[in-house]
């Protein structure tokens, strides 16, 4: 049994998704955020219905754990005090922040997590997209740096492996969950230098540059000018840079 929480909601019972309503699918993901810690009902319910009177929010969590289905209830341990995931039950989250957590490790090996673009596909996909839940945003957003730095950092692992597309794909995954982060254009514009491709390098910096000073109206750092300033080449792209 596996519950899945990025790029979208889905509880799987041997490879086959089950189907149940939104409210449970709500309360089963909000559990699933905690993993294997128990979970009060008083957290769930007003985390879950938070413009309802205490006794509402409780009877629709009561009316949520009892359309779960046979299948949804087996993914829980329930208590009459909390809710917590049964064990068995994986969460693709969990052992997505695993990944996340051991790249960024000081510690750790890059080249030990066996890397290749699958493992960049783990870190790709948001969690939750679409849901408006505070709760749901705020995990999201943690989510959303947690695999950013990640990917940089692995774009970094695979560029030390001499895996220069995997660094790409990695840092083109990266700049496409926040195109306005400098640091995730930096890790694709040195992959693409890593590869040997200073051209792909230097207009990708020149997109950049316009989207940032038309979106927002800045320049990026000097440090990311000072990326590209060591090419050399001819015609209009390297004088408008040098300019």
């Amino acid at each position: 049994m596996r519950i899945a929480l990025l790029g979208g909601f889905d509880l799987v019972v041997n490879d086959s998704p089950v189907i149940m309503p939104v409210g449970s699918r709500r309360l089963l993901a909000f559990i699933a955020l905690n993993y294997r810690a128990p979970v009060p009902r008083g957290l769930i319910a007003g985390s879950l219905w938070p413009k309802v009177p205490e006794h509402c929010a409780y009877t629709n969590l009561r009316a949520a754990l009892s359309r779960l289905g046979c299948l949804g209830r087996r993914a829980l341990d329930i208590t009459p005090t909390d809710l917590r995931l049964a064990p068995g039950v994986t969460v693709d989250l969990r052992d997505a922040r695993v990944l996340a957590q051991g790249l960024l490790d000081p510690g750790g090996r890059p080249a030990a997590l066996r890397l290749s673009t699958a493992t960049v596909d783990q870190l790709s996909a948001d969690l939750l997209p679409g849901w408006y839940d505070e709760w749901a945003l705020l995990e999201g957003e943690h989510w959303r740096q947690l695999r950013l730095h990640a990917l940089e950092s692995l774009t970094e692992a695979f560029i030390d492996a001499a895996e220069f597309a995997g660094a790409v794909v990695a840092a083109q995954a990266a700049v496409q969950a926040d195109p306005l982060r400098e640091s995730s254009q930096a890790s694709l514009i040195r992959a693409y230098l890593a590869e040997g491709n200073p051209s792909e390098a230097v207009h990708h910096f020149e997109r950049y540059v316009r989207r940032l000073r038309d979106e927002l109206g800045l320049c990026p750092t000097q440090r990311l000018h000072q990326l590209v300033a060591r090419l050399r080449w001819a015609g209009d792209g390297g004088a408008a840079l040098r300019g």
